[in-house]
């Protein structure tokens, strides 16, 4: 007897289909249609094909946003995913300690963007500021609004604090998942701490440090209010970083044909490193089981 199928549950994703439809698909199809056309008026526009999808590709200023950008997201995901796995490792595993624990470290990120933004923008000033006034009482010269390492560095400070606490829940919580078994086993066969780490806790916590990864990533690739309302991409173009250029493109400029065409490349170019990133992080694991 042949088995029938009810696929009348599949109209029950018919609100997400819709509202992915109206918040990322017809969008995304206007980005696409302005980057092929360049508009002369609201009701003038002439096709010009990947004309400016080459004009963007050959500018300077794409070339230095995108090292800066590179250079940022590498720093910040080479000492956040270490430094989050620190602290989920000193966190208390029970008790009130450690929902407290969980409460304090969470804190950061309930800030909004753009207040943590001026939270570091008052905190790094040398007349007021306490990082800032303190630099500067100690004989540092610091100014993260007229040198650009002092930017850099105050960005990168900035988004550590800000995100490193995600990096440490998402270690804490796969930490959690290990069975006391495991512990139990290492304590009879006399291993170190060091051990445990190495061939327990680390395997055991891949998959949400890949989480983790890919998240830092794709947020400090795509980081804006923090660095626009901290130091404006300044001083100079120090702290001008993709999308800060790509908003100068499409607001500061209203060149809206360069712009989608940008918006398209630096789409295509945050899905090829997070590819890159997940096939890397999965080969190292599978050498790891092995």
């Amino acid at each position: 007897m042949k088995k029938t199928y009810n696929n009348r549950a599949w109209f029950l994703i018919l609100p997400v289909i819709i509202c992915v439809a109206f918040s990322a698909i017809l969008p995304l199809m206007t980005v696409v249609n302005y980057s092929v056309q360049d508009i002369l008026s609201p009701t003038q526009k002439v096709f010009v094909g990947t004309e400016w999808f080459r004009m963007v590709l050959l500018d300077a200023d794409l070339h230095g946003a995108l090292i800066r950008q590179l250079v940022f997201s590498l720093s910040v995901l080479a000492i956040q995913i270490p430094l989050g796995i620190l602290i989920a490792l000193c966190m208390p595993a029970h008790g009130w300690k450690a929902s407290m624990a969980l409460v304090l470290i969470a804190l950061p990120l309930l800030i909004p963007w753009n207040v943590v933004g001026t939270i570091w923008q008052i905190f790094g000033r040398g007349d007021i500021g306490l990082m800032g006034y303190s630099l500067n009482s100690l004989g540092i010269n610091y100014n993260y609004s007229g040198s650009a390492t002092d930017a850099w560095l105050t960005v990168m400070l900035m988004d550590i604090w800000h995100w490193t606490p995600l990096v440490a829940l998402l270690g804490y919580a796969g930490l959690r998942a290990i069975p006391d078994a495991y512990y139990q086993a290492a304590r009879i066969d006399g291993a170190s701490r060091i051990a445990v780490f190495r061939y327990i806790q680390l395997p055991k916590m891949r998959n949400v440090l890949m989480i983790a990864v890919l998240l830092r990533f794709m947020d400090s690739f795509m980081i804006y209010t923090e660095p626009f309302v901290l130091t404006g991409g300044g001083p100079g173009n120090a702290t001008t970083f993709l999308s800060q250029y790509l908003t100068q493109k499409a607001v500061g400029q209203f060149d809206l044909g360069p712009a989608s065409a940008f918006s398209l490349i630096y789409f295509l170019i945050i899905l090829l490193f997070c590819f890159v990133l997940y096939t890397w992080m999965q080969r190292v694991g599978t050498g790891d089981e092995k």
